[in-house]
């Protein structure tokens, strides 16, 4: 489950919640920095430059997931020019259509 504020968001899994995970636009407004609870943990730069790594959170794996999935969805959207409400919509579409072994 998800609960969302503003452009952060949190993930509840097993009865906690883990957030939250937001985005900010970098100093040169050329890329998207990924955030979790206030700590820069990735990068969009570009098509095909992005760099993410939750791995220093312990983060359970679910959690780590469904976050990429979410902030992968949300700047895709950021991309195409989509408000935040067609980015979220978006979001749950990729979640739902996720492979059953993520």
């Amino acid at each position: 489950m998800l609960r969302f504020e503003e452009t952060a968001f949190w993930v509840l899994h097993r009865g906690k919640e883990y957030g939250p995970f937001d985005y900010q636009w970098s100093k040169d407004l050329h890329g998207i920095e990924l955030m979790f609870d206030g700590d820069k943990f990735g990068e969009f730069i570009g098509q095909h430059q992005l760099h993410a790594d939750l791995s220093y959170y312990q983060l359970p794996r679910k959690v780590a997931t469904v976050a990429s999935i979410v902030l992968g969805s949300v700047v895709y959207g950021i991309r195409q020019g989509w408000n935040h409400e067609r980015r979220i919509q978006f979001a749950h579409e990729n979640l739902r259509n996720k492979p059953s072994s993520l």
